[in-house]
C-alpha cells in the first residue's frame, strides 16, 4: 500500500438540491470488466494547495465550473478509506465541501488524461436517483450520500456560517 493520498471532494448541488455525481471505473482493468461506480467530483491535493484550492481546481478541471475557493463551504466532512485504483492501494484522506450552482452541463476538456480514461458520465442525482442505483448494484461514494445530501443543502443555504464540526462519514 501507499502513503495515505489527500483528497478535496465537492458535493456539488443545484437549485433544487440534486448531487453531480460522475460515473468511473478503474482504468488498470482494460478487459471491460471493471465494476463502474458513482462518485462526487474532486481529486489529490497537490503539494503547497489549500483544501478548498484543490476543490476549486478538481471542479474546474473536472466540470468546466469555476468557483471562487472562499465560495464553498467548509471542509464539512472527512471520510478515511483504503481504495484499490489503478493498479495501487492507497490510503485516502478525504475533505468534503459543499457548493450550490445552477444545473449545468459539465465539460471534460480540462480533464487529465488519467481523468478522461477513468470518467465515464455524469449525473444529477437526488436522494431517490442515489438509492435507485444502489438497488441496482452501482457503488455510490461516499456511502449514505442519500442520507446526508440534506444536511448538505442545509450547509450550502447556510453559506455564511462555517459548520460547527467536521464529520467523519463512510
Amino acid at each position: 500500500m501507499t502513503g495515505a493520498r489527500v483528497s478535496a471532494r465537492v458535493v456539488l448541488l443545484d437549485e433544487v438540491g440534486a448531487v453531480l455525481l460522475l460515473c468511473g471505473s478503474d482504468p488498470a482493468i482494460t478487459d471491460g470488466t471493471a465494476p463502474r461506480w458513482w462518485f462526487t467530483v474532486g481529486g489529490q491535493v497537490q503539494p503547497g494547495e489549500r483544501l478548498a484550492q484543490a476543490a476549486s481546481r478538481e471542479l474546474s478541471e473536472e466540470t468546466g465550473l469555476g468557483v471562487n475557493p472562499k465560495d464553498l463551504v467548509g471542509p464539512v466532512w472527512r471520510r478515511e478509506s483504503v481504495i484499490d485504483f489503478n493498479g495501487a492501494v492507497t490510503a485516502s484522506d478525504e475533505f468534503y465541501f459543499v457548493h450550490r450552482t445552477r444545473r449545468f452541463e459539465p465539460s471534460p476538456t480540462g480533464r487529465t488524461p488519467l481523468e478522461l480514461r477513468y470518467i465515464h458520465a455524469h449525473r444529477w442525482c437526488d436522494g431517490a436517483a442515489i438509492d435507485d442505483l444502489i438497488m441496482a448494484g452501482q457503488r455510490v461514494y461516499p456511502h449514505r450520500l442519500a442520507e446526508l445530501l440534506y444536511s448538505a443543502n442545509r450547509l450550502a443555504d447556510d453559506s455564511g456560517r462555517p459548520p460547527r464540526e467536521l464529520l467523519s462519514i463512510r
